[in-house]
């Protein structure tokens, strides 16, 4: 992000804030570029602001990002309804400290971010505010600029819609690392029943190649069907890179363990799970359209409040 090379307080507290700031609009947005913006536009109207009558720093920056993103994302809703295939959000790498927060990594978790989806803005504001960062109605309903039982109204909505779509097992870190692991060389090696075994019986496969590449359009589903997937992946040649030029690693994705595919000379490709409570692989997003990558290219991992 672009800013001023001089450390004035007001640039020095803007910095304090900066993470809450990507954490919020990148919840809300689902996109890491587009967080990006958002908190570089915040940075604007800071920097314009009279300064003098703002006695609560955290509250006004909180507020300027939030609307921002709510913007941003009524701005981008017909282009995500118009998109090639499923729609999913754009991973970004984080940190084991991130993965050791159960709560905090769920709610950066590309399960939570995809129902987050199917929310309003305002809806998706009121929820990321109350439920990951524990601000107040009435810091909320200042924040987004809606009278206090709107926001109560609406932070119900979310909750339920959330609740009925994204049920929430407690996550035993290791087990997931784990699997991830065995699921990953049963992947390497072809070894097909060891993968329908990882599997939950009603695993689905979701791929996101936005019409860049070529990806399934629909939901793959069933542990025989995502296993097959899986297992021609070290014989097939994809996106022009031959397997024996395809290099695979497992990371920390949005707060779990993930893999990140590389050919020679850019990242190709994302892949993150979900799990079911006997910590089996339930669902398993894949992301593979370039232009949703360049935040796991760049190498930055973001470690998120």
């Amino acid at each position: 992000m672009t800013q001023p090379q001089q450390t004035d307080p007001d640039q020095l507290t803007f910095q304090q804030y900066r993470t809450l700031l990507f954490s919020v609009a990148y919840r809300i947005l689902g996109t890491a570029a587009d967080a990006e913006d958002a908190v570089q536009d915040a940075w604007f109207k800071w920097s314009a602001a009279d300064r003098s009558q703002v006695a609560d720093p955290k509250a006004y920056l909180t507020r300027i990002v939030s609307n921002l993103a709510m913007e941003r994302l009524r701005s981008t809703r017909h282009q995500r309804e118009t998109y090639v295939g499923p729609w999913l959000p754009e991973p970004i790498l984080t940190g084991p400290d991130t993965a050791d927060g159960v709560a905090t990594a769920d709610s950066v978790s590309m399960a939570l971010l995809v129902v987050l989806e199917t929310l309003s803005p305002l809806e998706r504001a009121v929820f990321v505010l109350k439920e990951v960062f524990a601000f107040s109605y009435v810091e909320i309903a200042e924040a987004v600029e809606r009278s206090e039982a709107a926001v109560r109204q609406a932070a119900h909505r979310a909750r339920e819609h959330v609740r009925a779509r994204r049920p929430r097992f407690t996550a035993d870190r290791a087990r997931q690392r784990d699997v991830t692991e065995r699921f990953f060389a049963a992947a390497a090696g072809g070894d097909i029943n060891t993968l329908m075994e990882l599997v939950s019986p009603d695993v689905t496969l979701w791929t996101d190649g936005g019409g860049k590449v070529r990806q399934a359009l629909k939901p793959v589903i069933g542990p025989e069907t995502v296993a097959r997937w899986f297992a021609a992946l070290g014989t097939a040649t994809y996106q022009g890179i031959e397997p024996q030029q395809m290099r695979a690693e497992i990371t920390w994705i949005n707060g779990g363990p993930g893999v990140v595919f590389r050919g020679p000379d850019r990242v190709v490709a994302t892949l993150t799970f979900d799990f079911d409570p006997e910590g089996r692989i339930s669902t398993i997003h894949n992301v593979a359209n370039p232009d949703k990558l360049h935040a796991v290219a760049d190498g930055t991992r973001h470690e998120l409040p």
